[in-house]
């Protein structure tokens, strides 16, 4: 048994009357010796429930970031004028709407944005569909690839994904918990805005609640993200809905440390593109309809990837309006070159794998 880990648990788990935040050593410190199993299965799992009823700080997620930081991967900086773009989604996944962000990625990256993905496997509690099993029916097993040659591929292509059972066995090892606890732990809110990547990032997490917006701004302003962005999407994701506004968050940090958010609501109905939301039935028909979009067939999907790269082309800066940047995607996913992307990673991932 850990001591040490002891007493932090001890801290945040006394109730309301006596109980105390961690502060952001005290929450590094917990996250550093959960990671490495230095406290027993009965403590994390009694520290996962405690900080899930009491709910986490931003000061705890940045202390909780500064140990993924320290032990977990980490995409090296490349030669690019402009931020790499690197979304925090849910790692339980989707269950109920057909994801957009794979089109948005080859998309940003057709028109010279780097982005960066990380997640996992089917995760508990909500077990959904991962990112990891739509890109593998696109052709791109990033499970299979080691760092070194999802950094080849990075350089190469500027496109990157952090698979957390290959590259971050440490995290994958917390896993079984969230099953055993039944609930989400803060580490599945703390992942929404981690930045595997070690250059000149724009970091985009998904919210659902308020209260997380308000704490993943806090965390950022400790950590010195310069730029962010957050997403009341899908299902908690940062794909955009088209059955309603989409509330967004625009967010600098100031050289000081301060950091301000700009409130966006964006109203698809006003640029054209109200309507569902694309269901997710089943994850085949879902790599079918993203296969359709990228020969540029008319769909609904079509419409919800035009939608959503449009506004992050704009975002991004390399298109002057959102208008602008729904006539770029829509020009980048008919025209091919989305498709060319996609063909390059694979040809890129397989060339690297047959020199090593």
């Amino acid at each position: 048994m850990s001591h040490a880990f002891r007493d932090l648990l001890r801290k945040i788990g006394s109730g309301p009357h006596t109980g105390h935040n961690l502060t952001r050593p005290e929450a590094h410190a917990a996250t550093r010796m959960m990671l490495l199993q230095e406290a027993t299965p009965a403590q994390i799992g009694a520290f996962m429930i405690a900080h899930r009823i009491r709910r986490p700080t931003g000061e705890e997620l940045a202390g909780m970031l500064d140990a993924y930081e320290e032990l977990g991967p980490t995409l090296q900086a490349i030669a690019t004028s402009r931020p790499t773009f690197v979304f925090g989604m849910p790692y339980d996944g989707r269950t109920r709407t057909t994801p957009i962000i794979l089109l948005t990625t080859l998309i940003l990256a057709a028109a010279g944005c780097p982005v960066v993905l990380h997640g996992g496997d089917r995760m508990p509690t909500k077990e959904g569909d991962p990112l990891i099993l739509f890109w593998q029916g696109l052709g791109m097993n990033w499970a299979t690839m080691p760092l070194s040659q999802v950094q080849a591929t990075f350089e190469q292509t500027g496109i990157g994904f952090v698979y957390i059972p290959t590259h971050f066995p440490l995290a994958h090892g917390l896993v079984p918990y969230r099953e055993q606890i039944g609930k989400r732990p803060p580490f599945a809110s703390m992942e929404l805005i981690w930045c595997p990547y070690a250059g000149n990032a724009h970091v985009v997490s998904g919210f659902v609640h308020p209260p997380t917006e308000l704490m993943f701004q806090d965390a950022f302003a400790l950590r010195r993200v310069s730029q962010f962005t957050t997403v009341k999407g899908l299902e908690g994701s940062c794909d955009l809905p088209r059955e309603r506004t989409a509330i967004i968050g625009l967010g600098a940090v100031s050289s000081a440390g301060e950091a301000a958010l700009e409130r966006l609501c964006l109203t698809p109905r006003e640029f054209g593109f109200e309507g569902a939301n694309v269901p997710l039935n089943t994850s085949e028909a879902a790599i079918a309809a993203m296969q359709s979009v990228l020969t540029g067939q008319p769909s609904e999907l079509m419409k919800s990837a035009v939608w959503n790269g449009g506004f992050y082309l704009w975002r991004c800066g390399i298109s002057p309006s959102i208008q602008a940047g729904i006539t770029k995607a829509e020009a980048l996913l008919t025209t091919g070159q989305a498709t060319r992307k996609l063909q390059e990673i694979q040809q890129t991932t397989a060339a690297i794998a047959v020199i090593r």
